[in-house]
């Protein structure tokens, strides 16, 4: 049983997640073509971290594969390219924690000026000014997952006025996608954490942030297409709205593009789960999933379960 890692050596993986399970052997995985001798032998396949879906252009030469394992909870770019036979896992959990806090970075950032004050502090000027608070706040957060919850989690401290969830479906204190219309006018700070897929893209169009009330923040820290970008721009660029954004539609974000320049809008490079908490949990779930693997037990995280085999 071969699994295609990102781990450089035999010393890395072992320093990081101790021995491979018995009749499991492992070679390291090309970032940005994974190819060579034994591609119709790999069975576990871990997609190199922040590649594209031209990782799996050979993936019709991988007639052994059972598994792909992305380390992102995204996989809406690869789903697409797993054939029936194989089971496609993502990250969920990973990222969880370091997201979460990203989120609130930037929604701190953002309401009390720190951008502001990082500039001034390069010049050398002392120039204070009034901010706002995410106490008394109602937020919103479009997205109640993993990452959903533990946001929540975390602004709960900061005393909100209130905390709405939203998911797909409604179930207990958690309201539907389709309430959106009527949750934004009662939204003053909103965290977008949803997943991309065919009914979330476009979802924050022009007549939805219409809706939200004037100096409303939007956090995005999920996806840039969710956010119709000539729409944000117009709402920001107006003063109307602030954003503060880790995930921008295009991306990366060109160097002329006016997002760069508004005042009321902060822009993080999409690095959301780039922390010290990455690797650890990412090893943890490698070496889970490989136990799970070998002894032919449930996988965790499965988005696309194998069929036809």
């Amino acid at each position: 049983m071969l699994a295609w890692l990102p781990y450089a050596d035999s010393d890395e993986l072992t320093r990081r997640i101790g021995p491979l399970p018995d009749g499991v052997s492992f070679e390291p995985v090309d970032r940005k073509a994974p190819n060579g001798p034994s591609i119709g032998e790999v069975g576990f396949f871990v997609l190199p971290y922040l590649t594209g879906a031209n990782v799996l252009d050979r993936i019709d030469e991988m007639t052994s594969l059972q598994v792909v394992q992305t380390q992102t909870a995204g996989y809406e770019n690869v789903i697409g390219r797993i054939p029936g036979p194989v089971t496609l896992c993502n990250g969920a959990g990973i990222h969880d924690t370091s997201t979460a806090e990203m989120a609130l970075a930037l929604a701190l950032a953002s309401t009390r000026h720190l951008d502001v004050y990082a500039r001034q502090q390069a010049v050398g000027r002392w120039q204070p000014r009034w901010g706002n608070s995410l106490a008394d706040q109602r937020v919103t957060i479009l997205g109640y997952g993993r990452i959903g919850k533990a946001i929540e989690a975390r602004i709960a401290g900061f005393e909100p006025a209130s905390i709405t969830r939203i998911a797909s479906r409604a179930r207990d204190d958690i309201r539907a996608i389709d309430d959106l219309s009527s949750i934004l006018p009662e939204t003053d700070v909103l965290f977008v954490i949803a997943p991309h897929t065919a009914q979330t893209e476009g979802l924050l169009d022009a007549a939805a942030l219409a809706l939200l009330p004037d100096n409303a923040l939007i956090v995005n820290v999920a996806r840039g297409k969710l956010i119709v970008t000539d729409a944000l721009v117009a709402e920001t660029g107006s003063g109307r709205l602030r954003a503060a954004l880790d995930v921008t539609d295009p991306e990366p974000l060109p160097a002329d593009h006016p997002l760069w320049t508004i005042p009321n809008v902060i822009i993080s490079p999409h690095v959301g789960g780039a922390s010290n908490a990455f690797h650890p949990r990412t090893d943890a779930l490698i070496r889970d999933q490989l136990r799970c693997w070998a002894a032919g037990d449930p996988l965790a995280n499965v988005v696309k379960p194998a069929r036809g085999a």
